[in-house]
């Protein structure tokens, strides 16, 4: 057991790139005579905030150098920071050496990260790799049993409470930010290895001649925060969590919950999916998710027609479904909605009308979801039984122009924007799927069956006769005539896949057979 001490604070060290805060916290120890060193930009925001400070180059007696780089990294820094006060033998070095000790280390890194996202030349980023503030994080947080360390502005008002409350920082708080430390710290050299690793593949590519493959790097930093504990994973045995990268505000993630009861596992999965296709639509469009796959998805002029035309899809699989929509919802789509047990609406905004209809249902969850631009390229990772599986996620735009109609059929406008409209469902509904769209419409969907056959006969049963001149869609190749011959049986007048089988050639007779309109996309869409 730690025994609980309150450690007093007489010198602090302030050295921040992202200022927020600085100048009340030095002026508020100040206030208490704690001295104040600090360097260059941030030593200048104290003193204009009428606060008197130690450079550190007063304090070292060696000038700043190299452009910025060689600041704090000296012994009268170090050893004021990593003695022990418990321990006699370095507080009489300390003594002998002439080095004052130093209480609180407040230090926030150079904006590594930020400056990769911005696109910055290879110089610029390795400029932005901080040495001596994750040096002095480290130094302060491995002393936490005589040293406070500050890396997150939101803490300095903890470290004023606790001033104040006890005349220094208790065991407790020193504990709890040298761990925020340390996770900082791991998170930023996660990052570096990060980029690194990226470069280094990007620069072999270049050498081959050919353009960067996006291929999962050598290393592969994953700095996860928790957001949330959630009350229990897929099944009430099972413990969960949300977490989320560092900074994120992207993704459902980042989704803002604007009412309804506590997200669980299962919603933010499927709500995760809910969203992935949504976001796949230009034009209003509403989707419906049930066990993360798509039940109703519909396009129209107005929101309200498209849910209408998504809860038709399938409305018995409705119940209890995800309802993602890409516009602002209006009252009178918010009442369609609540019409039927939803347990979570995501949309990119809401007017006042549906946020009052909406906070009528106190156990649906109401999210509202910032970023509505289609999901770029991002890595995606699964775990299995001793690692991870990494790849990137499924989110490059669709090559339209190298569709091939390859029936003598050929498509008019009309079958092939529901072809489109079938195909991106497909993408997103769990492997073997078959999706069935007419009038831009979902009219039935057949998912995660064993055989490509089955799944059309879901398709076929969900759609209820609706199949009747629609189109149909599947995510991978036809291995046999057999899933023609019955999606034919069943109406279907057009049908887009990816091709590639060693039967293609039969496949496309069966169509031509049946006078049904054929178009390989050469692309596949598999979802495990």
């Amino acid at each position: 057991m730690t025994t609980d001490t309150v450690t007093p604070v007489r010198t602090a060290l302030i050295s921040c790139f992202d200022k927020t805060g600085v100048p009340e916290l030095a002026t508020a120890l100040a206030a208490r005579d704690v001295r104040i060193v600090s360097t260059g930009s941030t030593a200048a925001a104290i003193r204009d905030a009428g606060v008197e400070v130690v450079e550190v180059a007063d304090l070292t007696g060696f000038p700043e150098c190299l452009g910025g780089r060689v600041k704090t990294l000296h012994p009268r820094v170090h050893a004021g920071i990593l003695a022990d006060r418990s321990d006699a033998d370095h507080v009489a070095q300390l003594a002998e050496l002439g080095v004052d000790p130093i209480d609180l280390v407040v230090v926030n890194l150079y904006p590594f990260e930020r400056t990769v996202a911005s696109g910055a030349v290879d110089a610029d980023v390795v400029e932005m790799i901080d040495v001596g503030g994750p040096t002095m994080l480290r130094a302060a947080a491995k002393n936490h049993g005589s040293v406070g360390v500050v890396v997150d502005p939101v803490d300095h008002a903890r470290v004023l409470a606790d001033l104040a409350a006890h005349g220094g920082l208790t065991t407790a708080l020193r504990q709890d930010l040298a761990a925020t430390a340390f996770r900082h710290t791991a998170t930023y050299d996660a990052a570096i290895a990060t980029w690194f690793a990226q470069r280094d593949d990007a620069d072999g590519a270049a050498d081959a001649g050919a353009a960067a493959p996006a291929v999962p790097p050598a290393f592969l930093g994953l700095a996860l925060e928790r957001g949330a504990t959630l009350r229990y994973g897929e099944n009430p045995h099972q413990a969960a969590a949300l977490y989320r990268l560092p900074g994120a505000r992207r993704g459902v993630a980042g989704a803002r919950q604007l009412g309804g009861k506590e997200l669980s596992f299962n919603n933010l999965l499927d709500t995760h999916a809910a969203w992935s296709l949504v976001a796949e639509f230009d034009e209003p469009a509403v989707v419906i998710i049930k066990h993360t796959n798509p039940s109703g998805v519909a396009l129209a002029p107005t929101l309200l027609e498209a849910y209408r035309g998504a809860l038709a899809g399938d409305p018995v699989s409705a119940f209890g479904g995800i309802v993602a929509l890409n516009r602002p919802v209006d009252g009178a789509t918010a009442r369609a909605i609540t019409e039927i047990f939803t347990e979570v609406v995501v949309a990119p905004g809401y007017d006042a009308e549906a946020r009052e209809v909406l906070a009528a249902k106190t156990n649906l969850r109401v999210l509202e979801h910032s970023d509505a631009a289609r999901p770029g390229p991002e890595w995606q990772v699964r775990s299995i039984d001793g690692g991870l599986l990494v790849q990137t996620t499924d989110a490059a735009a669709e090559p339209w122009h190298e569709w091939r109609t390859v029936s003598a059929r050929p498509l008019d406008a009309a079958l092939e924007a529901d072809l489109r409209l079938a195909w991106l469902v497909a993408k997103h509904a769990s492997s073997n799927a078959i999706v069935a769209a007419r009038d831009r419409s979902i009219v039935g969907v057949g998912a995660g069956q064993m055989s490509r056959v089955d799944s059309v006969r879901l398709a076929v049963e969900r759609a209820g006769g609706r199949q009747q001149g629609a189109v149909a869609a599947s995510d991978a190749f036809f291995p046999f005539r057999d899933a023609v011959d019955a999606l034919a049986a069943a109406g279907i007048v057009a049908i887009v896949q990816p091709g590639g089988s060693v039967r293609d050639d039969e496949v496309i007779a069966a169509a031509d057979e049946h006078g049904i309109a054929m178009v390989l996309t050469g692309r596949r869409h598999f979802r495990h």
